[in-house]
C-alpha cells in the first residue's frame, strides 16, 4: 500500500464514521466535511477527478449543514 491510498483510506473512513455519528453531535458533521475535503484531494491526486469534484461539492453541503445546525442560528 502507497501513501497515497494510505491517505484516501484515511479519508474514506473517516467519512464513514462521521456520517455514521452525524446525530451525536454537530461536530461530527463538520468531521464529514472535513473528510469531505481530504477525499477530493485524494479523487484529484489519483487522476479521478469526478469523484474529486463530487466530494468537494458535499464537503460544501456538509460545511452549511454544520453551520445552520449551530444554536442561534435561524434557518
Amino acid at each position: 500500500m502507497n501513501n497515497l491510498t494510505a491517505f484516501g483510506l484515511f479519508a474514506v473512513t473517516a467519512m464513514v464514521v462521521c456520517y455514521a455519528l452525524e446525530d451525536r453531535s454537530r461536530w461530527f458533521v463538520l468531521g464529514f466535511a472535513v473528510s469531505c475535503v481530504l477525499g477530493s484531494v485524494y479523487g484529484f491526486l489519483q487522476g479521478a477527478w469526478p469523484f474529486g469534484l463530487v466530494e468537494g461539492i458535499w464537503s460544501i453541503v456538509a460545511a452549511r449543514k454544520w453551520w445552520l445546525s449551530h444554536p442561534g442560528m435561524s434557518r
